[in-house]
């Protein structure tokens, strides 16, 4: 079940975003850039803030009623980006990641949102395959953002406002 993230699913979504991030950054970042106090409490306060905004949706993936996944897309820079996309390590290749990706585009579709960008970190292979198996591609105008590669996607036709 894809829903919309309330304030009482806090503690699950900054639980599953630490413990994803950590299986990407381990090895390539300091462990206090991602599983820090500092570094959590501000993930924490990051995604209080989206959860809160009328302009940001944040999607939880559940599966047998226990928290699979985290999705979340806002208006940045005066357009769309995919600002998080997670799934639980233990619930890779369950399709989860695939559900909150297909409901984001039917929100842009719906939204009648033409292209959105995200950011992923250059080690993560993963879901750079993840992406480009879903049609993003580089960023024509910025392809890289610090350590982290700018994917574009052109949302596809479909309900358009």
């Amino acid at each position: 079940m894809i829903r919309i993230a309330t304030p009482a699913d806090l503690d699950g979504i900054v639980r599953l975003h630490t413990e994803a991030r950590a299986t990407y950054y381990r090895g390539h970042l300091p462990e206090e850039e991602y599983l820090g106090v500092e570094e959590v409490g501000r993930s924490r306060g990051g995604w209080a803030r989206a959860i809160d905004r009328a302009d940001a949706t944040v999607l939880c993936a559940e599966r047998d009623g226990v928290l699979a996944g985290i999705a979340a897309h806002a208006v940045r820079d005066g357009g769309m980006h995919l600002t998080q996309l997670h799934v639980a390590p233990d619930r890779w290749r369950e399709g989860v990641g695939t559900e909150l990706h297909e409901a984001c585009v039917a929100a842009w579709q719906r939204d009648g949102v033409a292209e959105v960008r995200l950011e992923v970190f250059v080690h993560n292979t993963r879901a750079q395959s993840f992406y480009v198996a879903r049609g993003w591609t580089p960023d024509p105008d910025h392809h890289r953002a610090s350590d982290h590669l700018v994917l574009h996607l052109a949302v596809p036709a479909g309900v358009r406002a």
